[in-house]
Formats: C-alpha cells, structure tokens, sequence
C-alpha cells in the first residue's frame, strides 16, 4: 500500500480525505499541488485539474467524495465512516453532499476566498459579498442542519461519520476566514463542531495550517 494525496491543506476538500485516513489510521503523504497552477502531469490524475487526487499504487481517483468512499470501501475493516447500513449511509452521502455543494460555495469560496485567498494574492476583498454570505445564505442552511442535528451527538448515528467530517471541514475554513458559528443561535451544530475541531485527528491538521496562513496573510501593522 502507498497512498499520496495531492493538494493543499487549506482546502476543506484535501482535508476531507485527510482526516478520513486519519480515522482509518492509514499512512499517507501528501504532495502539495496548488489548485490554480497545477503541474501538465497531474491532469493524468485529473483531467479537470482540481485538487484533491489520490494514488493508490497504480490507482488514481479525484474527487474528495469518491475518494473517501473509495477509502471506507477498501479498508471497510477500519473504523467506518459512512454508516452502517443502507438508510445511514444515504443520509452520511446527502449531508456530505450539502456541506459540499451548498456550504462550501459560501463558507469557503465566498468567506475563505475573500478573507484569505484575495488578501494572499494582494487582490480587493469584497467585504458587501462576506456580509451577505453571512447575514443571508448562511443562516438558512445552519438553520436546517441545527434542526437536522437535534440534541444528537453526531448527524447519523452514534458514532463520527463523513457527513460531521464535510460539515467540520467547512467551518474551519469560515473560521480561516475570521468567522464562527453563532452558539446562541446554533448551539447544536457550535458543539459538534467544537468536539470535532478538539478531535486527535483535526488537532494534527491544524497547526500546519495556521502556520500557512501566516506565512501568506499580509502582516498587520
């Protein structure tokens, strides 16, 4: 076995697949390769050039959704990650789903991308779109996923699944961005994040990306 992840660790999608590999404990290197000028060989991997990828031996797969399923399906001895029957693992799929396609255009392509990307490259941020992210689009899936959650410890199940791990993965990056979750007003989904982002696994990750970002954050005066 010789697993590399391609990508970058501030993208919620890279850590998504990391933090799969590290519930799993499964050993992996992670070549960096940036999302916006990637090298002519990693369209091999990815013909539309988009980080994360994954080898595995002579395997190569793209996507963060199909990879760590592909990841639960080949080592399904490991600790699972995507429920453990038909019913759980639907509702692990459509809650990775939404924090992918409708939080992640919000959280990290709106806040992240404003707040970190735009600064690091010297380009405006657009604070009028960072407000209606936040004070707009944001609040209607937080409340859905705060009901959808309940006083449960987890969203499907008993035990952490890729659907919290999607879901954490967002927030650290509105958080990258400057922004948290209101606790008064989503106390639900505030805790479950604060018990993933206290996790073993995340704590490993965090460090290094604060360490990126302040090396390519402006440096305040």
């Amino acid at each position: 076995m010789s697993l590399t992840v391609y990508g970058v660790p501030l993208s919620p999608f890279v850590r998504k697949v990391r933090l799969c590999l590290a519930e799993k404990a499964l050993a992996y290197q992670l070549e960096v390769i940036s999302p916006f000028d990637q090298p002519d060989w990693f369209f091999a991997l990815n013909p539309l050039g988009r980080i994360p990828a994954l080898k595995d031996d002579e395997l190569t797969l793209a996507d963060s959704s199909v990879i760590c399923q592909y990841i639960e399906e080949k080592y399904s001895g490991l600790t699972p990650l995507l429920g453990k029957n038909a019913e759980q693992r639907a509702k692990v799929r459509w809650f990775e789903k939404y924090a992918d396609y409708e939080l992640a255009p919000l959280t990290t392509f709106t806040v992240f991308q404003q707040r970190v990307i735009h600064p690091s490259m010297n380009q405006p941020t657009d604070e009028s779109v960072v407000t209606l992210a936040l004070t707009k689009s944001l609040p209607v899936h937080f409340d859905y996923l705060e009901q959808s959650l309940g006083n449960a410890e987890y969203f499907v199940g008993d035990t952490l699944t890729l659907a919290d791990i999607a879901f954490a993965c967002q927030m650290v990056n509105m958080e990258h961005g400057g922004e948290v979750l209101d606790n008064n007003r989503w106390p639900n989904l505030a805790g479950l994040y604060t018990r993933i982002k206290a996790s073993a696994t995340m704590q490993a990750l965090l460090p290094g990306e604060q360490k990126i970002l302040s090396s390519i954050l402006p440096q305040q005066s």
